[in-house]
């Protein structure tokens, strides 16, 4: 590692440092937005309300100094709404072009599930092709953009769920759990003081975060893990080729060609994290249930049952060897 890097790797910690003088908990959350952040992916939060994942993002923002947009997503939300509209000049006679909220840097999409299928699809359109056109005139968005979608959990009513090739676009699904006993006790603290009002300090610039990702980029993944993580994503689509048997009752589809990318990019970042320049195994278990739970479709009989995503990932990092 250069002097350059240890630099970059303390102000990372300050980074969460200065988070939780704000937020309490969900240091796992802060790792998985940074990840998507050096590396180019968006992210899906899911989880109930009142978790702190609106607070988390904001201070996240504050700390990065980048452009901050929360659009709430409702069922009348109109795809104008959120990447804008020609509107018309009395003054000058002409129609002009007003950019919505979706031009900013890290984009929070609060409840991006309670909107129809139009106003998801010019989201995620504007998270592919990293643009937006308007009228006849295309405008690029700025970089970093960074999309931190929130989900409701299915069960709950009136939301439009996210149909499985737009859900595949985001790099990873992070499930939002509730905090400790301790941690809701310092949280009840802290907000319970109506003078509460803590000032986020600056730590990294845009300069310093294309600096993280060029330096996340050089990280280096063996062969053999790079066959890992093929055979990971091929467990999942032909499972009974590895034995899998009871696995392969519950698997309907299996992940996309955007798992193994994203797997790999999120190995090398948290890599990057605990200040190593090679990917371990270890890592990409790690970060793996994020990456394959939005992309691993299971069949009616895996709900009659009760199981989950989760556990059938879980099973195939049990079996599936390393340099199989």
């Amino acid at each position: 590692m250069t002097s350059a890097d240890i630099t970059y790797h303390t102000k990372i910690r300050q980074v969460f440092d200065e988070m939780s003088k704000v937020v309490v908990g969900q240091q796992a959350l802060l790792n998985r937005l940074l990840i998507g952040l050096f590396t180019g992916g968006h992210i899906l939060l899911e989880g109930v309300p009142g978790l702190a994942k609106t607070l988390t993002i904001n201070t996240l923002a504050k700390a990065l100094q980048l452009d901050f947009q929360r659009i709430q997503f409702t069922p009348d939300l109109l795809p104008a709404d959120l990447i804008g509209t020609m509107i018309f000049n009395q003054k000058s006679g002409d129609f002009e072009v007003k950019q919505g909220p979706v031009f900013a840097n890290l984009i929070l999409a609060d409840e991006v599930n309670r909107s129809p299928a139009k106003v998801q699809s010019a989201l995620l359109e504007a998270m592919q092709e990293k643009q937006v056109t308007i009228g006849e005139e295309t405008f690029v968005l700025d970089k970093p953009f960074l999309v931190l979608a929130t989900q409701n959990p299915v069960e709950q009513e009136g939301t439009y769920p996210l149909p499985e090739a737009q859900i595949d676009r985001f790099m990873m699904k992070v499930f939002v759990g509730y905090l400790s006993k301790d941690e809701e006790l310092e949280v009840m603290r802290r907000m319970s003081n109506l003078n509460f009002d803590y000032e986020v300090q600056p730590v990294l610039d845009k300069e310093d975060i294309f600096a993280i990702k060029n330096e996340i980029n050089k990280i280096t993944i063996s062969e053999t893990l790079e066959k890992y993580i093929i055979e990971l994503v091929f467990a999942t689509r032909r499972p009974l080729d590895y034995n899998l048997r009871d696995e392969a009752r519950y698997i309907q589809y299996g992940v996309s060609p955007r798992a193994s990318i994203n797997l790999n990019r999120a190995a090398k970042a948290l890599a990057y994290f605990d200040q190593r320049d090679y990917v371990l195994p270890e890592d990409i278990k790690e970060v793996a249930p994020d990456v394959f739970n939005h992309r691993i479709l299971l069949n009616y009989e895996a709900e009659a049952d009760g199981v989950t995503t989760l556990q059938i990932i879980d099973s195939i990092l049990r079996k599936v060897a390393i340099g199989r």
